[in-house]
């Protein structure tokens, strides 16, 4: 298939994103990088290895394998890939060709895909599948244009040589700002009246302390009723788990169910009078064979 998509974008820029590999493969959708691959920034030029999810229609094929992007000349780039899926037993390979054309405002990608593929992926339809790989290639088109923006070189820099710590200062070093009662607090009250003078507040604050008593409470009864001091015996001791998982009790307690194993008067002869039934029939039997 062939494809073509404008950006906005100067061709050296995309240039310089595609002669980088570990760039290229952060703009391609769908792509997840292995851990070992995205360590060292790609290698030195060579294939990225990773997982790609492409998602045809209403469904979604992953495979694992490998993508390597070469420049054939400053205009033109090739880039090969070959995977394998991860649940399942297909196998894709594709090879395609990037033009850079210098246009008006931008630069205008053309593409030429050329792939084979068995498995799953040999199941879709043919337009849907065109489809796909089309939104696809217009994804990575958009990302190639936005990492050749501005300053976008110099941030990928920052990050691959100074590591995670170097994007901006951390959290810890912000500075917090006072809460916004402390100028408040420290101003004090200047509006409110003086009341050190007040009779009234004399001797309030004399006998406070951890071990001074508490004052009675006058509208309680002297003798609580029965009923509130079995319930606050009931309750000392036991967690509030405990109280809350209580079975209720009174009228809405429940009804005990019938034993099984319980018998009435009549079951105590019943079994004695069965066995001197059964020894009676055998002491009978046996006399009957004696006399034939």
């Amino acid at each position: 298939m062939e494809h073509q998509v404008f950006v906005p974008v100067p061709a050296d820029d995309l240039r310089a994103v595609l002669r980088d590999p570990a760039r290229t493969a952060r703009c391609v959708p769908g792509l997840q990088r292995d851990a070992d691959t995205a360590a060292d920034g790609g290698g030195d030029g060579g294939p990225v290895a990773g997982r790609l999810r492409l998602r045809v229609g209403s469904a979604s094929v992953t495979y694992r394998g490998t993508l390597a992007v070469t420049e054939r000349d400053p205009e033109h780039f090739t880039a090969r890939g070959e995977g394998s899926e991860v649940r399942g037993t297909g196998t894709a390979t594709f090879a395609a060709g990037l033009i850079l054309a210098p246009h008006e405002g931008g630069t205008r990608l053309e593409f030429t895909l050329a792939a084979t593929a068995d498995g799953r992926a040999a199941a879709f339809d043919a337009e849907v599948l065109t489809t796909a790989v089309g939104r696809l290639l217009d994804r990575l088109c958009a990302n190639l244009a936005e990492a050749a923006g501005p300053g976008k070189p110099e941030e990928a820099a920052g990050e691959e040589g100074d590591g995670p710590g170097a994007a901006g200062p951390s959290v810890f070093d912000t500075e917090v700002p006072p809460p916004s009662l402390d100028p408040f607090l420290d101003e004090g009250f200047p509006d409110l009246p003086d009341f050190a003078g007040l009779p009234e507040l004399d001797g309030i604050g004399e006998g406070a302390g951890p071990d001074a008593a508490v004052p009675a409470d006058p509208t309680a009864p002297a003798n609580p009723p029965a009923e509130a001091a079995h319930a606050r015996r009931t309750m000392i001791g036991r967690s509030a788990e405990e109280v809350d998982h209580a079975p209720p009790r009174g009228r809405y307690a429940p009804v005990p169910a019938p034993s099984s194993g319980a018998g009435g008067p009549a079951m105590r002869w019943i079994a004695p009078a069965a066995a001197l039934a059964l020894a009676s029939a055998v002491v009978v039997g046996r006399a009957l064979r004696r006399r034939r």
